[in-house]
Order: C-alpha cells, then sequence, then structure tokens
C-alpha cells in the first residue's frame, strides 16, 4: 500500500511544462538583448542562404570543398534556429513556458547541430589535407560520392549517439521546481530540476562530449598539423601563400568553434557562482558561429565572393574595379 500511495503523489506532482526564465541575474533589463540577438539571427540567415543560392547557381564552386561549404550553411540555419525564435519570443511577448516534449526535442536538435558543425568541420579538414598533401591523388579520392558518404556518415554518427540525451531527459521525474534559468532547453539545465538521481545523465553529456566532439578536435588539429608540416616544405613562396589562403578560413572558424567550447565547458563549473555567463556563452555559441562561419568565407575565398557578386548582380562591378 506504501509503494502505491507513494507512486501516486509522485504522478500528481509531475510537472506539466517548464518556464524559461531568461537570461540569469539580468531579468530588469534584458530586453535590450533582443536587438542584437534578432540581428545577429538575421545576419545567420540571410548569409547562409546567400551561401546557399551562391554554390547551386554557379557551375564552378560545384566542387567538394564548396559542398562541404553548403553543407556547413544548412547546419548554421539548423543550428540557429533550434534556439533563437524561442530566445526572441521570450524577450518580446513573454513566452515563457514550454512543453515538456517541445523541451527534450530542442535538446536534441541543440546538440545534434553543435556536434554536424564538429564533424563537417571534421570533413573539411580532411579535404584540405588530400587536397594539399596529396593533389595529385584528390580528384580520385575527393569525389561527390566522398562528400554524400562523410555527410551521411556524421549525421547517422550524431543523430544516434544524441538519441539517449532526451530519452534519459525524459526518464526523469520532475516532481516541484519547473523554472530554468535559462534562456532555451540545456540537458544539464533540465535534468537539474529533477527530484531523482541524475548521474547517468551528466555521465553520458560528458562521454558524449569527449567521445564525439573531442575526437574531432583532435584528428582536425592533427590534419592541419600535418598540412602546416607540408606546406613548409615547399619551395616555391606562391605554393605557399595558395595553400595558406584555403586553409586560413577553415582554420580561423575551427579555432574559433573548439575554443568557445572549451570556455563554456570551463565556465559551467563557475555556474553556481556566476550563472549568466555560461548561460550567455551557451546561448551566444548557437548563433554566433552560425553568423560569422559565411562572413569569413565570403571574404577570405575569391571564387566565393566573386560568385556572391554574380548572385548579387554586382558581377559588372567587380570586373570593372
Amino acid at each position: 500500500m506504501g509503494k502505491t500511495k507513494n507512486f501516486t503523489s509522485k504522478s500528481e506532482f509531475q510537472v506539466s511544462e517548464f518556464i524559461l526564465m531568461g537570461f540569469p541575474g539580468i531579468h530588469q533589463w534584458q530586453d535590450w538583448l533582443s536587438l542584437p540577438m534578432a540581428l545577429l539571427y538575421l545576419l545567420a540567415l540571410g548569409a547562409n542562404l546567400l551561401i546557399l543560392i551562391t554554390i547551386s547557381h554557379e557551375p564552378a564552386l560545384h566542387q567538394p570543398m564548396y559542398q562541404f561549404l553548403a553543407v556547413l550553411a544548412v547546419v548554421d540555419i539548423g543550428l540557429a534556429t533550434t534556439s533563437m525564435p524561442k530566445i526572441l519570443a521570450i524577450l518580446w511577448f513573454d513566452a515563457k513556458t514550454i512543453s515538456l516534449p517541445h523541451c527534450f526535442t530542442q535538446i536534441y536538435a541543440i546538440n545534434f547541430f553543435m556536434f554536424m558543425e564538429s564533424g563537417i568541420f571534421l570533413c573539411m579538414a580532411v579535404d584540405r589535407y588530400i587536397a594539399i598533401c596529396y593533389p595529385l591523388q584528390y580528384p580520385f579520392i575527393v569525389t561527390d560520392a566522398f562528400v554524400i558518404k562523410s555527410t551521411v556518415s556524421v549525421v547517422l554518427r550524431n543523430g544516434l549517439l544524441i538519441i539517449p540525451v532526451p530519452i534519459l531527459a525524459a526518464q526523469r521525474h520532475y516532481c516541484s521546481r519547473n523554472e530554468i534559468d535559462h534562456c532555451l532547453c540545456s540537458n544539464l539545465g533540465v535534468t537539474s530540476l529533477a527530484c531523482d538521481n541524475i548521474i547517468i545523465n551528466k555521465l553520458y553529456q560528458l562521454v558524449l562530449a569527449w567521445f564525439v566532439a573531442g575526437c574531432d578536435m583532435i584528428l582536425v588539429f592533427a590534419s592541419y598539423a600535418l598540412i602546416i608540416h607540408s606546406v613548409l616544405r615547399l619551395n616555391s613562396a606562391e605554393a605557399i601563400s595558395k595553400a595558406m589562403s584555403t586553409c586560413s578560413p577553415h582554420l580561423i572558424l575551427i579555432l574559433f568553434f573548439y575554443t568557445a567550447i572549451i570556455l563554456l565547458s570551463v565556465t559551467h563549473l563557475a555556474g553556481r557562482k556566476i550563472p549568466l555567463i555560461p548561460v550567455l556563452l551557451n546561448v551566444l555559441h548557437t548563433v554566433i558561429p552560425p553568423s560569422l562561419n559565411p562572413m569569413v568565407y565570403a571574404l577570405r575565398i575569391q571564387e566565393l565572393k566573386a560568385g556572391i557578386y554574380k548572385v548579387l548582380g554586382l558581377g559588372e562591378y567587380v570586373s570593372r574595379k
């Protein structure tokens, strides 16, 4: 009888929705953040859509390097869209409530697109490694089939490995608290409200982060170390300049992406003392890379820049210049 009564009591107090409180510690003036957030989101959408249109319309850009860039643009749009509309709804319309299924779906989507970005950076690093270190074999190794297989592999890896994250979160019992001091549903932010033990949630999130993002990061930096080593052995200054110009946009964005992940992990440890910092970094990490990536590629890769000018109808101006 005691067990039945306890079960009934727990079921009775199971929460039906969460409340996203926004940015902790600055609730009074967090509305001021809505304008830069909205501008960054619009920039991310517009710039990545322009990249996709340019690559699809320009035959000269139908190459593996740009195909991976197109996949990255799709991932960036997905990453920004999983979080920013809800954040803006909270800041503009005070729409703080979110259902449990919607919250767990957002947990899955954010993790999926975040790890997809890491996986595509790895694919791009391997592409540049083969192009620079094995230029004669490059056309035979990095084909359209290679791009498709690499992309599908990354999608399957992330899609399957992340499934347990929302499932484990949904299995926890949320019996009293339902206010999340955050703008979005993060795995640890949600499960910290549970009344039962969440050690398995923390362990799986940690193992997933190190196994996926950690392995990607090691392989990416190993690829660029081999690229730099190979480039420095070239005798031609022109060849060195050309090789570094094709790699520098990737390296800039990869360094930014993984540095942000490391900072986010470190500041999460200080979250109890200064909760605003990890929350703000978490939010910015879902919108700054998507808005920054296309800008860097458009400015640093001449072929892409020329294609964008053509799409925008500025081709004649560029040719005169």
